[in-house]
């Protein structure tokens, strides 16, 4: 069977993790790289025995399937690209930085013949996994706290620019917008306020939810909050019992009401499968290759983008903002 020929546009961390992750897998050959800085194309291309290219379309036209991983206010035109194109699309997450964008994209998936996954690798992670079966075996959950910061927005620099990120939530928060719809499905109203302190932009969130099942939760996200572990954490309460996970390490499950509890770790994991990118690749192929349907798909995307662009409107307006409309 010939091998799938996967390109890698971005030629960054990620982009570097993905290569990593696929030039193992026997059902693939790393093909072509490309990146606007054509030093970092050059070393990745070498690293994965593939191709640099001088330009995106020079990319699609040696592959069968393209890894977008560039800035994300790159994302959505070469997402429509490769799609009319007849290109399977791995998207890093965010799928696009705005709802139109996100739209477009998810009608050229709908026509495309080709398989389109958005790069939300949380739902991989082995402690969201744990986290999602605990809740399905325990019963229906009642609320929730989530915060996701980070430490700063310095380094990388760009990750400060909105105008290659689409703003704070989409480069870090998005995250965790779409985990909330995996973990407690979809969300029906929102409340948010937010501030400006370090940089250019609102950079700190807090934000109040409410799903469609009536289960409510709140959100907090800092972008100068320090790297104090875990930056990460996502707490769930239930009837007498509550689930905590830490980062992409471990899950505590407390187990009666004398407080005792019990905790998984994950710390035996690669980095990669603690964080589900090796999950996700592999989904990714077995997709591409074998005709299923993508496990993360562009409706998922344009959901999330979606609740960041929800939560930017309710902090702008000082009002609730609804998502059944």
């Amino acid at each position: 069977m010939a091998k799938l020929r996967v390109g890698i546009a971005g030629a960054g961390y990620i982009g570097n993790v993905h290569a990593s992750i696929l030039a193992r897998d026997e059902r693939v050959a790393v093909a072509a790289v490309y990146d606007v800085v054509s030093e970092r194309a050059v070393r990745l291309a070498q690293s994965a025995g593939a191709l640099a290219t001088e330009s995106a379309d020079n990319l699609l036209d040696k592959v069968d399937a393209l890894y977008i991983a560039t800035p994300n206010t790159r994302h959505t035109e070469l997402a429509l690209e490769a799609l009319k194109n007849g290109k399977h699309v791995f998207c890093e997450k965010p799928m696009a930085t705005g709802v139109e964008q996100a739209r477009k994209i998810v009608a050229s998936a709908k026509s495309s013949p080709a398989v389109f996954q958005v790069g939300h690798n949380r739902r991989f992670a082995p402690v969201y996994v744990a986290l999602k079966e605990t809740l399905e075996k325990r019963g229906p959950a009642h609320s929730a706290h989530i915060k996701m910061n980070r430490g700063e927005l310095i380094n990388p620099p760009w990750v400060a620019d909105p105008e290659t990120t689409g703003g704070f939530l989409f480069e870090t928060t998005i995250h965790m917008f779409d985990m909330m719809r995996f973990l407690f499905g979809e969300v029906r109203q929102i409340d948010a306020v937010g501030s400006r302190h370090e940089y250019a932009e609102v950079d700190d969130f807090s934000v109040l939810l409410k799903f469609a099942s009536g289960f409510h939760a709140t959100l907090a996200s800092s972008s100068d909050a320090s790297w104090l572990f875990p930056f990460e954490r996502i707490e769930v309460f239930c009837h007498h019992s509550t689930v905590v996970t830490r980062e992409m390490e471990s899950i505590t499950t407390s187990e009666a009401l004398d407080g005792s509890s019990s905790t998984r770790t994950m710390h035996l994991l690669s980095k990669e499968e603690k964080w589900g990118y090796v999950q996700e690749d592999r989904a990714f192929v077995d997709s591409a290759i074998e005709g299923k349907p993508p496990a993360v798909t562009a409706e998922d995307g344009l959901k999330s983008v979606e609740l960041v662009e929800a939560v930017y409107e309710a902090v702008k307006s000082g009002e609730r903002v609804n998502l059944d409309r």
